[in-house]
């Protein structure tokens, strides 16, 4: 945590593509469906999935540290000393989540630019639904990382296992009226699970024409009509994260 703290390059190049993709891209669609989706601003929508992004990709950059503390030779020091493994992922996960929670409270920070208001209980909500995400994104990065023996193989099966989960998760796009294929596959994706609370915590304190919400926010479904309750989707991320986190840890106790 330390050394991503210290490093203030990494940080602000951690922040650049969200904060792009947030005023830039987000401008850009605006101006193509403006006409339908009136009173909301496209950069509203777009809000809750780039700090999905900032905390995603911040939290599996911090895993990585693994890789680069093997080359180095520095975690082998951690695996003999009299430390529990089991306690060395809790860390590193824990660690991850911290980083990439205050990495997204900078997003956060940018509420008002978008028309999302500064309201404490909303952003009592995301801090915590971002750490539950960061936390699960953290420990499937740690799972990733245990084996790997060099940083170009972690992140390019990092960029592999991301950014189709980030696409497909509604983050950039509503998850209204799609295809049958396409939503099939938002539906399987972990991430939808993680994009769409905070997206609901958000528009909870949006004053939305019914038409425009229906359009942007409409849940996630299964079989059609069952709209997956927020509750219900914060314990796929929990669940996830406890089965990711008992995954990194067996991984752990077979690494040398």
């Amino acid at each position: 945590m330390l050394r991503f703290v210290n490093d203030r390059t990494r940080m602000l190049s951690m922040l650049v593509q969200p904060v792009l993709w947030l005023f830039v891209m987000g401008t850009g669609l605006g101006s193509l469906v403006r006409g339908s989706i009136p009173g909301v601003d496209y950069r509203t929508f777009m809000y809750p999935g780039m700090i999905s992004m900032t905390v995603i990709m911040t939290a599996m950059f911090s895993a990585g540290s693994i890789v680069w503390d093997r080359e180095f030779g520095f975690l082998r020091e951690m695996l003999v000393a009299p430390v529990s493994r089991s306690a060395i992922v809790v860390g590193k996960c824990l660690g991850g989540a911290v980083v990439a929670v205050g990495q997204g409270v900078v997003i956060v920070a940018m509420a008002g630019l978008v028309g999302v208001p500064y309201a404490p209980g909303l952003i009592v909500t995301l801090l915590l639904e971002m750490f539950l995400a960061a936390f699960t994104i953290t420990a499937f990065g740690v799972t990733l990382a245990a084996r790997m023996k060099n940083m170009q193989t972690f992140f390019g099966l990092m960029q592999m296992a991301i950014m189709p989960m980030m696409f497909l998760s509604g983050a950039m796009f509503p998850l209204a009226n799609l295809p049958s294929w396409l939503h099939v596959l938002t539906v399987v994706n972990p991430m939808t699970y993680a994009v769409d609370p905070m997206r609901q915590a958000v528009f909870a304190y949006l004053d939305v024409p019914a038409v425009a919400e229906a359009v942007l926010n409409p849940g996630v479904r299964w079989f059609g009509d069952f709209q997956v309750p927020v509750a219900l989707e914060l314990g796929i991320v929990a669940g996830l994260g406890a089965v990711l986190l008992g995954v990194a840890v067996l991984q752990f106790r077979k690494a040398e």
